[in-house]
C-alpha cells in the first residue's frame, strides 16, 4: 500500500512584507505544506491574501490557533508581538517560526523557550543567513581549515533602509517606530549577522563594545527617528578571536551584505564580490573560488531555505538548524550591544 503524503497545514499570522515575500510564497511552492489560513489586522490586506492563496481569513490569532486542522503558525508581525505571538501559538500544541529578532528582551525569549519545552513542538526562528548555500560551504569550510586558525573577522550588513521594502512605505514604517520595533539596524540586520558568525566559527560571544548613531532617517516632520540607523560593534568569540561588525539603514549605494574572515593560512571573503560568492586568498598567493548561490537582497529577493527548513524539521521530527536558543543567544548580544553604546564601555554578554 502507498504511504499517504503527509502535508503541513500552516497558519500565518500577519500580511506585511516578510510574509508575502518571502513565508506566503515559499510555503505555496512547497509541495509538503498548505496554506490553511492568514490572519491579519488589516482586514482588507488579509482577504486579498487568502483569495491569492487559497486560504481561510481567521478573526483572531485566537482562532487560527484553535483549529485542531492547523499544524504550525508562522509569526510575521512586527517585533513587539512575537513573544505573545508564538507563546499563544506553542500553548495551542502548534509549532511556531518566529521572525527576527525573537523578541524585545531576554525576559520575553525565556518565557516562549519555556513554552516550547512545555508543548513538545518545535520552534524556529527566520534567521535566514546560515541557511544561504554560499554560508553552508563555508561553514564547512571552515571547519575543515581551509583558512586555518580563526584570527579575526569582519561583517556588513548595509542598505538604503527598510522604508522601501516595508508595506508601510516611508517615514511611516514600523520599523521607525521604537513603540513597535523597540530597535533600529541592530534588530533589522545585526541579527542576521551575529547570528551567522555564531554559526560559521560555532562559537558564541563573550564581549561586545558597540557605537551607535542616527544619521539620516526621519519622520515626516523631519526629525531623526528614535532609533538608530548605524551600528559599529566590536566583539570578542569565547575562543578569543575580535571581530567588527557595521550595519547601516544609510547605504544608497550597491547592497553590502559580506563577511570576511581572517585565518593564518588565507582570508575567507563571503560576497566581497557579488561575482564570486566565496573567495579564498591564501597565504601562499594562490586563489580559489567557490561559486555557490546568490544571496537575496531588497531588490532582488530569492527564496530563504527558512519554510523548507521549518516543514522538513516538522515532518521528520528534529530540531530545526535555527533554533529557539539561537534566537535567544543572538538577542542576547544585542541587548548588550545596545546597553554598551548608552554607557560607552566593554559589557560581557549575559545569557
Amino acid at each position: 500500500m502507498k504511504k499517504e503524503k503527509r502535508i503541513v497545514r500552516v497558519g500565518v499570522v500577519g500580511g506585511g512584507a516578510i510574509a508575502q515575500r518571502r513565508h506566503l510564497p515559499e510555503y505555496a511552492a512547497n509541495p509538503n505544506a498548505e496554506i490553511a489560513g492568514i490572519f491579519d489586522f488589516n482586514t482588507d490586506r488579509m482577504e486579498e491574501l487568502c483569495e491569492q492563496y487559497g486560504a481561510k481569513p481567521y478573526a483572531s490569532l485566537e482562532e487560527m490557533v484553535s483549529d485542531p486542522s492547523i499544524d504550525a503558525i508562522s509569526v510575521c508581525t512586527p517585533n513587539y508581538t512575537h513573544a505573545e505571538a508564538t507563546i499563544t501559538a506553542l500553548r495551542a500544541g502548534k509549532h511556531a517560526l518566529c521572525e527576527k529578532p525573537m523578541a524585545l528582551s531576554l525576559e520575553e525569549t525565556r518565557r516562549m523557550l519555556a513554552a516550547e519545552k512545555e508543548s513538545g513542538k518545535i520552534l524556529m526562528l527566520g534567521h535566514n543567513q546560515r541557511l544561504i548555500k554560499a554560508h553552508l560551504k563555508a561553514h564547512e569550510l571552515i571547519q575543515d581549515g581551509a583558512i586555518g586558525k580563526l584570527l579575526f573577522y569582519q561583517c556588513n550588513f548595509k542598505h538604503a533602509g527598510p522604508e522601501s521594502w516595508s508595506i508601510d512605505r516611508g517615514s511611516s514604517t514600523w520599523f521607525f517606530r521604537k513603540d513597535k520595533a523597540n530597535f533600529g539596524v541592530m534588530g533589522d540586520l545585526g541579527a542576521h549577522k551575529i547570528d551567522l558568525i555564531r554559526f560559521l566559527t560555532d562559537d558564541e560571544i563573550k564581549d561586545v563594545f558597540a557605537t551607535m548613531m542616527t544619521l539620516d532617517k526621519r519622520y515626516e516632520d523631519g526629525s531623526l527617528i528614535e532609533l538608530e540607523d548605524n551600528a559599529v560593534c566590536q566583539f570578542h568569540m569565547h575562543s578569543g578571536m575580535p571581530g567588527i561588525m557595521h550595519f547601516s539603514w544609510t547605504n544608497y549605494g550597491d547592497e553590502d551584505n559580506s563577511t570576511i574572515i581572517y585565518g593564518d593560512k588565507g582570508v575567507m571573503k563571503i560576497f566581497g564580490d557579488y561575482a564570486d560568492d566565496i573567495v579564498l586568498e591564501m597565504r601562499d598567493g594562490s586563489h580559489i573560488k567557490y561559486s555557490v548561490g546568490a544571496i537575496s537582497t531588497n531588490t532582488n529577493q530569492l527564496k530563504s531555505g527558512v519554510i523548507d527548513e521549518f516543514v522538513a524539521a516538522i515532518l521528520e521530527g528534529r530540531k530545526p538548524i535555527v533554533t529557539g536558543i539561537d534566537g535567544h543567544n543572538t538577542l542576547a548580544v544585542i541587548e548588550k550591544a545596545m546597553q554598551s553604546a548608552r554607557e560607552g564601555k566593554w559589557l560581557d554578554i549575559e545569557y
